[in-house]
């Protein structure tokens, strides 16, 4: 679901999201909770460099 080769770990799609499915792995990349995520397309509307996709 997370490029993490794209993401540069801005934190918009961490702000935005409404189930606080995402946050960030240990290198600062985001990553999504399958458990938590609704799959709304907030955080993949976004993102500025394209790095989410469901």
């Amino acid at each position: 679901m997370v490029d993490k080769e794209k993401c540069i770990g801005c934190g918009t799609c961490v702000q935005l999201c409404p189930v606080e499915a995402i946050s960030f792995d240990e290198n600062g990349k985001a990553q999504i909770d399958p458990e938590k995520c609704i799959h709304c397309g907030t955080c993949e509307a976004s993102c500025p460099v394209e790095a989410i996709k469901l």
